[in-house]
């Protein structure tokens, strides 16, 4: 369409979807000059800003175009700056193809990165700004610096410290005692192939080494040989150069043998000329992290006590609601509890009753019985907003309808305490989040967020007034150190440790939990790692007794990491506690905070306070850590979708890109790659109902032969592991998987490590968060596994939730599903799972001769980690098509969509026991199809035992990990209820003896079983044959 220049057009709406389809074609543009002038190009749609620019100064001879920059409105409605000249047109989407050239004003480098922070998280920086909450400001005031410094330190590194902030170490777990995570350590020597990589040339040799000396001894050989070879008169130094492995972001350095680094040793190790030392400018800095000013230290504040001597009881005014939405027969009321974690202070309190209507008006006073200087620091006030039938009807019906007539409207939760510690008085307004009945039929919700509801538009309100307490600002006091005045109560000692040792975890009588208060000093000195019950049974509506426990914890000693998770979790939400416990996770290694770090955001849902120990923690490894950056970022950008942690996160996530420009351009690429794949991903949902497969796997592959694709689908690190460089996407290979969200399959190539492919499969409309937490149980198995010296050969593949119902899955190259195995062994569904060699064939086939018997082993014990891990975590629906083997022989599971024995049926979600499940093709494979090969079988017996032994060792981690993730919310982990799951499985209130007892009868049970597991796989084979 050819625009009139005399008139101004109407613009024309443009899609999001009129983006993704157009990018080879033009586009007429409306150009608003500086100059009064309107113009109308026509302009391809993948052209770059900076190009669109010049053209634009061309034609209507405009002086310094770099003094312009455009403008448009977005997808959001809102006017963009567009700073970044780099992206395209087709990019940046514009709501109307309408580009304003407006004079710039300001730093252009900082809008620059400004504007790619916006982009990379997802939401605009002016939007912080626009909440105008002071909070806000000193918290990004203090990351920024925080953040910035961090950067600034980083130049001054040496170059090993560099190295490691990039590159960290891919090591082997190592066994205790035994010096590595093998059984034994490996004597045969390997073959080498080190590159040598020069400005024009490269050049390879070949090196036998033995398996247990370092990289230094093996680029002392290669600088040796090149010098050989050269005729070199001098011979360089081995420290010049550092180890790549080949194709990979990966680096061999440091007093390592060579055989504990996770490499193949048969891949090629590159060798290459150290960056150019222009990056390491300085002095040689110490890399480890600076001890963050303790917040242990106890401060003064200046009207010390005021509030403890208030000792009139606490009110609020319940003033009036707004766009309240009911029902006109109902009554509106509205309940309000006062909570210190999950304990309740004191009674909760109800409002009277009052009509429904949009602007509901209480002016009521409402008592709680509870005195100002009993308030804990970080209680929290919880309102719930509710329906309920009037009175005369309610007592027609009977009871048990009565019950019903409760209809939740909304909740909302407040602090009473500001962030700088006042209590706050006067009028607030608070939007509240609308409810959803939960079984236990609780209104009020006290792990909900103390953020108000963002959507101020439609949200229900309700308007609420603090009291003036005093006549001056009252601040919550400081801590002295209050006196020892406890008599020590030697005699109970005994009762005590029995309290303390109980394995059952039942509430203590109201007896015991006076003698563990009364003997909190004994406790500390002998029994620390009771804290978390000393602090559970603490009166936290008691000012004299929150004093001694906060001046007790100032001389506590520090805890292993294991309890120091536990003191986490919401029921402990004083903040002593909360520095307490991230002091003593200081130690965590960079490799164990990677193990726990899923844990470790989600419980930043937890926090009141924007500024806290836990996230300056997190802020402060993930700058000395790259990988630990990385997977950072991924959590909390994973979640921006969510409304109520959208703020918190996105502040950390600015400071983040703040803390390192150079990364976030590295994530960006990912993010653009991400949006790709969901694009193509919709365009495939909308193809494929209208075509046969061929016909739409070939429209998916020429949608991602446009350059826009080819482009940004090649040259980035791997978002599931930074270390893999995807280098150019192999869109022949490509194509997309047949289950409802039409998941993408891609494959990467990667010329450097030999041509050996990388997939990835793509999802969207899958939550992958209940994948990702169960495959890092897996992976921890594993850990603890081979510290143990037992290598159970699992495969616990990179699973990353990437956005709302987004996400990335590491495809295992070289493997195939069971039910595929079987079907292509006897082509003919019914048959297949009777046909019980078709394993045993397959895995013949792929590894000929004397390979077989290792093969079998892989199989034996991959077998027998996946049989106890899945036992313990309750995955339920297994079959032979969520079950796979890789050519090597080890055996894997996918998809756990269900886990802590919630299993699908027919009606829904029910929850069982799982059983211990063995199926009988598995032990016809294990015994090299021989019937009766038991020395063969009784060591797989044996392996389950011990891996199942080693688990219970570790049960307080899993559980603590698993009590963490409830932050998360999902599904099937809510309540305790789920996590006493875990403790049965583990048999955790069981002696040693007792389990292993109790283990020997399940591993028993299934094995008379497993004919009748083969039989439900043959049912699911045969119903999913007629399926497709």
């Amino acid at each position: 369409s050819c625009f009139n220049l005399s008139r101004m057009p109407p613009g024309i709406y443009c899609p999001m979807e009129f983006w993704s389809k157009g990018e080879n074609q033009n586009i007429q543009v409306d150009f608003l000059l500086p100059t009064g002038i309107y113009l109308n190009l026509s302009v391809p749609c993948n052209a770059s800003l900076g190009a669109i620019k010049q053209v634009t100064a061309l034609v209507t001879q405009l002086h310094d175009p770099e003094a312009y920059v455009f403008t448009c409105i977005n997808q959001t409605a809102e006017q963009q700056e567009l700073e970044d000249e780099q992206r395209r047109l087709c990019d940046i989407q514009p709501f109307l193809p309408v580009l304003r050239l407006v004079a710039r004003e300001g730093d252009r480098v900082k809008k620059l990165i400004n504007s790619q922070i916006s982009l990379l998280i997802g939401k605009g920086l002016h939007e912080f700004d626009s909440v105008q909450d002071p909070e806000v400001n000193d918290f990004r005031t203090k990351m920024c610096q925080f953040c910035e410094e961090r950067a600034a330190k980083r130049q001054q590194l040496s170059w090993a410290a560099w190295m490691e902030y990039n590159f960290p170490l891919q090591l082997e777990p190592m066994a205790k005692g035994l010096g590595t995570g093998l059984s034994h350590t490996p004597v045969k020597n390997i073959f080498v192939n080190v590159k040598f990589h020069f400005a024009c040339c490269a050049w390879s040799f070949t090196f036998q080494i033995s398996p247990n000396e370092f990289p230094i001894t093996l680029m002392s050989y290669a600088v040796k040989k090149q010098a050989t070879v050269f005729r070199h008169e001098t011979m360089e130094n081995p420290e010049d150069y550092t180890l790549q492995v080949n194709g990979k972001y990966e680096y061999l350095y440091g007093n390592y043998p060579l055989y504990q680094f996770q490499v193949s040793l048969l891949s090629c190790f590159d060798k290459r000329v150290c960056p150019p030392c222009t990056h390491f400018s300085g002095r040689v800095v110490d890399g480890s992290a600076d001890e963050m000013s303790s917040a242990r230290q106890v401060t003064f504040l200046p009207n010390y006590g005021s509030l403890w001597s208030l000792e009139q009881s606490f009110y609020i005014e319940l003033v009036q609601g707004s766009k309240v939405n009911a029902d006109e027969r109902m009554k509106l009321v509205v309940q309000a509890g006062l909570f210190h974690g999950n304990e309740m202070l004191c009674k909760t309190v109800s409002s009277s009753e009052v009509n429904v209507c949009s602007e509901p008006v209480w002016k009521q006073r409402l008592d709680f019985d509870i005195n100002i200087c009993d308030l804990p620091r970080m209680a929290r006030l919880c309102f719930a907003l509710y329906a309920v039938i009037e009175k005369a009807k309610k007592a027609r019906s009977t009871k048990k309808k009565s019950k019903k007539a409760d209809c939740p409207i909304a909740w909302v939760n407040v602090m009473l305490f500001d962030y700088k510690d006042q209590l706050k008085t006067g009028e607030c307004c608070l939007h509240m989040w609308s409810s959803f009945p939960d079984e236990k039929g609780e209104l009020l919700n006290p792990m909900g967020t103390v953020q108000c509801n963002p959507n101020t538009e439609s949200a229900a309100a309700l308007v609420i007034c603090f009291p003036n307490a005093a006549s001056h600002p009252v601040y919550y006091p400081s801590f002295e150190q209050v006196g020892n005045t406890d008599v020590f109560l030697r005699g109970f000692l005994l009762q005590l440790k029995e309290i303390l040792e109980r394995r059952s975890h039942t509430e203590l009588y109201e007896h015991e939990k006076d003698l563990v208060w009364k003997m909190r000093y004994d406790i500390r000195d002998q029994y620390p790692q009771a804290l978390a019950k000393l602090l559970t049974i603490t009166k936290w509506n008691k000012h004299e007794d929150v004093a001694q426990m906060i001046s007790l914890l100032q001389t506590w000693p520090e805890l292993p990491v294991l309890n120091a998770l536990e003191l986490l979790d919401f029921s402990f939400p004083d903040r002593y506690v909360g520095s307490f416990a991230i002091n003593s996770l200081k130690k965590l290694t960079d490799h164990e905070l990677f193990q726990y770090l899923l844990q470790l955001v989600q419980v930043l849902k937890y926090e009141s306070y924007l500024d806290c120990e836990l996230t300056k923690f997190l802020l402060d490894r993930a700058l000395s850590n790259r990988k630990i950056g990385h997977f950072l970022f991924w959590h909390l950008r994973s979640e921006m979708h969510v409304p109520a942690v959208a703020l918190r996160f996105g502040l950390i996530l600015e400071a983040y890109c703040r803390g390192s420009t150079h990364h976030m351009k590295v994530l960006m690429k990912q993010g653009e790659a991400l949006s790709k794949m969901k694009a193509l991903n919709e365009f495939v949902k909308l193809s494929s109902p209208k075509a046969t497969k061929p016909q739409a796997k070939e429209m998916m592959h020429v949608c991602m032969k446009q350059e826009t694709y080819l482009e940004a689908l090649s040259h980035l690190q791997s978002p599931l592991n930074p270390s893999i460089i995807l280098t150019e996407v192999c869109v022949d290979q490509c194509t997309f998987m047949d289950s409802k969200m039409k998941p993408l399959w891609i494959v990467f190539n990667n010329e450097e490590t030999g041509g050996g492919g990388v997939g990835i499969i793509f999802k969207n409309g899958d939550d992958l968060r209940q994948d990702m937490l169960t495959l890092q149980m897996i992976q921890l198995m594993d850990v603890l596994w081979k510290q143990e010296g037992l290598d159970l050969r699992m495969t616990p593949y990179g699973c990353l939730s990437t956005g709302d119902k987004t996400g990335l899955i590491e495809v295992v190259m070289h493997s195939d599903t069971i039910a595929n195995i079987q079907l292509n062994k006897s082509n003919m569904a019914a048959t297949a799972a009777f046909n019980k060699d078709a394993l045993l064939n397959w895995l013949k086939s792929k590894n000929p001769g004397d390979a077989l018997e290792q093969a079998i082993e892989e199989f034996t014990l991959s077998c027998a980690g996946y049989c106890v891990a899945t036992y313990v975590l309750g995955i339920g629906d297994r079959h032979s098509d969520n079950i796979m083997i890789r050519e090597t022989g080890q055996l894997f599971h996918i998809d756990f969509g269900h886990f802590l024995g919630n299993f699908k049926t027919k009606f829904g979600i029910n929850r069982e026991r799982v059983p211990f499940i063995l199926t009988y093709d598995f032990v016809h494979v294990i015994q090299q199809g021989k019937t009766n090969n038991s020395e063969k079988f009784e060591r797989f017996r044996g392996y389950c035992e011990k891996a199942y032994m080693i688990l219970r060792r570790h049960g307080p981690l899993f559980l603590h990990l698993f009590a963490l993730m409830k932050a998360a919310g999902l599904p099937e982990l809510s309540c305790s209820k789920d996590i006493q799951y875990l403790k049965d499985s583990l048999a955790l209130g069981k002696t040693d003896e007792e389990a292993l007892k109790h283990f020997r009868l399940k591993f028993n049970e299934a094995l008379r079983e497993s004919w009748k597991t083969k039989v439900n796989w043959l049912a699911h084979n045969v119903s999913k044959d007629n399926r497709q």
